[in-house]
C-alpha cells in the first residue's frame, strides 16, 4: 500500500496520471475513491472526472455510492431514519450489483444520486454512456469487509483511501448540514457525533484494504 500526503490539486493531478494508466485496455475499469464523511471524496471525483473529460472527452463518468441510500420513506418505516448514513441504512447489495453490472455494459446506463436539498435519493441523476472508459466511484464504504460491502472491493481496478484530520471533518459536515436549513443545529450536532464521526471511525479501518492512501493538506 502506497501511502502520500498532498494538497488536494496534487492529488487530482496524481489521480488523472494514474486513472489515464487504466484505460485504453480495452475494458472498462474503476477507480475507487473511499474514505469518512466529509473527507472531500465526491469534489475530488467530480473535478477529477471533469479534467479526464477536458483531455479526452467521454473518457470518464462520476458514479457516487450515496445514490444507494435507502430512501428517506423507507427508513421511516423500518424506523431507522435517525441512522440514515450508517452502512445498514445504505442498499449496500443493490449498489455492488449495479457497479458489476456498469462494469461490463456496452449501453447507456443511467444511475441514482443523492440530494442534500431534499435529503434522498434522485433517480436517474448520471448516465454513463457506452464509449466510457473508466468509472470513478467515490462512497463511504467502497472498502468494507462485512457483507453485502465486500462485494464492492474486487469490482475495483485501483482503490484509493482519502483521509483528512477528524476535526476537520467535524467541522466540515457542521457546515454542510447547515447549509440547507433543514434543521436545527443542536440535530446536526447530534447527528454528526452519533453517526458521521461514528461512520469516519469504522472506514478509517478499511483503509489498509486500498492500493493507494492519500492523506490530504487543506485548512479546512
Amino acid at each position: 500500500m502506497e501511502t502520500l500526503t498532498l494538497t488536494p490539486v496534487d492529488a487530482e493531478t496524481l489521480l488523472a496520471t494514474r486513472a489515464s494508466a487504466l484505460c485504453g485496455t480495452g475494458a472498462r475499469t474503476v477507480l475507487g475513491l473511499a474514505g469518512g464523511p466529509g473527507v472531500g471524496k465526491s469534489s475530488l471525483a467530480t473535478r477529477l472526472v471533469a479534467t479526464l473529460n477536458a483531455a479526452t472527452p467521454g473518457l470518464a463518468a462520476y458514479v457516487p455510492m450515496d445514490g444507494f441510500h435507502m430512501r428517506h420513506a423507507k427508513l421511516e418505516a423500518l424506523g431507522t431514519a435517525a441512522d440514515k448514513g450508517m452502512p445498514h441504512t445504505f442498499e449496500g447489495a443493490a449498489f455492488a450489483q449495479f457497479l458489476a453490472g456498469l462494469k461490463t455494459a456496452n449501453t447507456a446506463v443511467s444511475g441514482p444520486g443523492y440530494s442534500r436539498k431534499i435529503e434522498d435519493v434522485v433517480d436517474n441523476a448520471f448516465t454513463v454512456a457506452p464509449e466510457t472508459q473508466l468509472l470513478v466511484v467515490e462512497g463511504n464504504y467502497l472498502l468494507l469487509a462485512d457483507p453485502p460491502w465486500h462485494a464492492v472491493r474486487p469490482l475495483l481496478d485501483l482503490a484509493v483511501f482519502i483521509e483528512v484530520p477528524r476535526e476537520t471533518v467535524r467541522a466540515r459536515l457542521m457546515k454542510r448540514h447547515g447549509e440547507e436549513g433543514l434543521f436545527t443545529e443542536e440535530r446536526n450536532r447530534v447527528h454528526i457525533e452519533r453517526v458521521d464521526l461514528a461512520n469516519y471511525d469504522l472506514v478509517s479501518g478499511t483503509r489498509q484494504h486500498a492500493d493507494l492512501v492519500l492523506s490530504l493538506v487543506t485548512p479546512t
